[in-house]
């Protein structure tokens, strides 16, 4: 199987089984975005414990791209401390920025790599990172809460 197949795939299993789409109902910090480009919004909550990510809930509508990005971000993400996960979001951001130049690194970024042929596309890049933006916004929040509890 052809590459470019096999993350088609990938992309195509996390937009018909997502992962962690689900609203939780005990959050540290809650957010909502839209991509104005072609509507695709989300709600996402991230649970923190100090500096790590608990646990991930999302729901949203949108294209394929958008939600299973969504998917393979918070699956990604969960379990991480929050200083990785920033890191790890600022490499999908390179990755998706990169105009086709760059493939990703499978070790660190996992499924997020079958995103990386949508780096070719402008348009698409914006659902690409909706998921990745919101989990960070989410993040600087529950940071930015904690600091005043």
């Amino acid at each position: 199987m052809e590459l470019d197949a096999l993350y088609q795939e990938v992309i195509l299993d996390h937009y018909r089984n997502p992962l962690h789409k689900k609203l939780l109902a005990d959050y540290t910090a809650k957010v909502h975005h839209v991509n104005p480009s072609c509507g695709d919004e989300i709600d996402l909550a991230v649970s923190t414990d100090h500096d790590t990510i608990i646990d991930i809930g999302w729901d949203g509508i949108g294209c394929s791209i958008s939600q299973a990005s969504a998917s393979i971000a918070s699956d990604l993400l969960i379990g991480k401390n929050t200083d990785e996960a920033l890191l790890l979001i600022e490499e999908f951001n390179e990755l998706m920025h990169s105009k086709g130049v760059r493939v990703g690194d499978e070790e660190r970024l996992e499924d997020a790599v079958a995103l990386s042929g949508v780096s070719k596309f402008p348009a698409r890049v914006k659902c690409a990172l909706l998921g990745w933006i919101a989990i960070k916004d989410s993040l600087a929040r529950s940071a930015s809460q904690s600091q005043r509890n």
